[in-house]
C-alpha cells in the first residue's frame, strides 16, 4: 500500500470501471497540481469522502445514543427524586 497525504492507496485490489463525473469536478481534477495521475487523485478523494461519511455516520450514531441516555438518565433522577421526597415525608410525619 502506497501512502499519499496521509491516505492509504490499495493498488493491488483496483479494478477498472466506467462512471460519470460532473464537468466541474474534471476541471478542478486537471486545474489541482499533482505528480499522481487523475485516477490516483480520485481514489484518494473518494478514499476521503467515504472516511467522512463513517466519521458523520458514528457521529450521528453517538449523539443518538447519549440522547438517549440522557432522557432514561433523568427519567430516573426524577424517579429517584420522588422516591426521596416521599421518604423524608414520611420521616417528618
Amino acid at each position: 500500500m502506497a501512502k499519499s497525504s496521509g491516505v492509504t492507496m490499495r493498488k493491488a485490489m483496483r479494478s477498472s470501471r466506467s462512471f460519470t463525473i460532473d464537468r466541474s469536478i474534471l476541471e478542478y481534477l486537471q486545474r489541482a497540481d499533482s505528480h499522481r495521475s487523475r485516477s490516483e487523485r480520485v481514489n484518494e478523494l473518494l478514499h476521503r469522502a467515504i472516511l467522512q461519511e463513517q466519521y458523520e455516520a458514528l457521529e450521528k450514531e453517538a449523539a443518538e445514543f447519549y440522547t438517549s441516555a440522557g432522557k432514561r438518565d433523568r427519567a430516573e433522577a426524577r424517579a429517584f427524586s420522588r422516591a426521596s421526597q416521599r421518604t423524608l415525608a414520611r420521616e417528618s410525619e
